[in-house]
């Protein structure tokens, strides 16, 4: 089973759409959390952890997991997918660019 992470800044729109529409995906296990405190889901020691795969919406979210969580950063794969704040939750362009490109970094 592949352990993937889906970070955005608050839990609310980008990184929880992306746990809604892969967490039926056979052989993943998946959860999302965000980096800002105040977030729906906050990011945990565990979740970094766990995480096999972390992809991130932005290149300021890997600044931020890489300098909270320096030490515990260790064989996971971390994915910046350039994906802005413009999108709602399930926002059907969101849909396809996450279905465009997250599988292709899961091997």
């Amino acid at each position: 089973m592949k352990r993937i992470l889906f970070l955005c800044s608050q839990n609310k729109l980008r990184s929880p759409t992306a746990e809604s529409i892969f967490c039926d995906r056979e052989g993943w296990i998946v959860r999302s959390a965000g980096l800002n405190s105040g977030a729906e889901v906050y990011i945990s020691t565990e979740d970094v952890e766990w995480a096999e795969y972390i992809f991130v919406m932005e290149q300021a979210h890997a600044r931020k997991l890489r300098k909270k969580f320096r030490d515990l950063i260790t064989n996971q794969k971390i994915i910046c997918l350039g994906i802005p704040d413009d999108y709602e939750f399930m926002d059907k362009e969101l849909i396809k660019i996450l279905e465009d490109k997250v599988p292709t970094f899961v091997y």
